[in-house]
């Protein structure tokens, strides 16, 4: 037990570190490259925050653990809306754009309604068992496309304080090619040694790898969004806590859940209807929240409400385990 301790702890600081390197050197190259903020932000900080998520779902799916895969997905994105949204709204309420709410939020939803499309066989063809397919996977990174492909058609213009920005300013392009090499080494090694030992801890409690990945797994990957958000909220940056959640959510669906059934189909399991259930009830709650209360605001009322969601869950799967 104490071996499988420390391999998740080692492994989860290397995957935090990662991912921040990851994202400062993937940061400094896209400026290098006169691509604009809007896209850094759905693209390159939402990749870099879910890399752990994709490293740890990735892993799991080549070393047989399909449970830990879909269940860190899962996780994570109830995570995401409900106690990361939740808690940088109780620290510093959060207003919304009327575009986000009307294009990328919804596209939150239509995430949540493709994993109980692919996820949930028994319920809607009878199957005797529900998994994700490697056809339901290349259909999630089709859908992943055309996001990117809308990310980059509705990049406008650079703000004048970036394009103007001189090069000195901007980490050396060396620099951010050795931070992109470390990071992905980084979260690499990192996934190995959490997976190995998340699975560890879990056969020896005799806890199942479903609910170690909606929980311990999904909060460790989280951190990196959840440290993003509550800094970016107190800097009153409010739109990029929006957009790293919406980018992690749609990342981890699209990309993350789909590389990962590609190359190996994965296995349901524990993760079931009440899991994918409150995956869809939290991603119209998010909705529902920026679009009719208080002027598009996310207020702190809302965001204890949403907090006291993921807790209610989180007791839930520990009584349950």
């Amino acid at each position: 037990m104490f071996l499988d301790i420390t391999f998740f702890i080692i492994g989860l600081a290397l995957i935090l570190y990662g991912a921040n390197i990851l994202v400062d050197g993937s940061s400094a190259a896209a400026k290098r490259m006169g691509v604009s903020e809007l896209v850094v932000g759905l693209t390159v900080v939402a990749f870099g925050t879910s890399a752990p998520e994709l490293v740890i779902s990735l892993i799991s799916a080549i070393n047989g653990s399909a449970e830990l895969a879909v269940g860190n997905v899962v996780g994570s994105n109830i995570l995401n809306i409900l106690a990361i949204i939740g808690i940088t709204a109780l620290v510093r309420p959060i207003k919304v754009e009327r575009s986000i709410l009307t294009n990328e939020i919804p596209l939150v939803i239509l995430s949540s309604l493709a994993i109980a499309f692919v996820g949930l066989d028994t319920v809607i063809d009878g199957a005797r068992e529900s998994s994700v397919s490697r056809i339901d996977g290349l259909m999630l990174l089709l859908f992943f496309c055309i996001f990117m492909r809308y990310t980059f058609s509705v990049d406008g213009p650079m703000p004048d304080d970036q394009s103007q920005e001189s090069a000195d300013d901007i980490m050396p392009a060396w620099k951010a090619a050795l931070f992109i090499v470390g990071g992905l080494v980084g979260l690499i090694l990192g996934g190995e040694m959490f997976v190995e030992g998340a699975s560890g801890i879990a056969a020896k409690l005799g806890v199942s790898e479903a609910v170690i990945g909606l929980t311990i797994v999904a909060a460790g990957t989280s951190l990196p969004e959840l440290a993003t958000s509550v800094v970016a909220a107190l800097k009153g940056r409010q739109g990029i806590v929006i957009g790293n959640v919406v980018g992690s959510c749609l990342f981890n669906v699209f990309f993350v859940l789909g590389l990962s059934a590609t190359v190996s189909p994965l296995r349901m399991g524990g993760v079931g209807i009440v899991d994918i259930s409150l995956l869809l009830v939290a991603s119209l709650v998010f909705w529902l929240f920026g679009q009719f209360y208080k002027d598009r605001t996310f207020t702190r009322i809302e965001g204890g409400i949403m907090t006291i969601m993921y807790v209610g869950y989180v007791v839930w799967l520990v009584i349950n385990a």
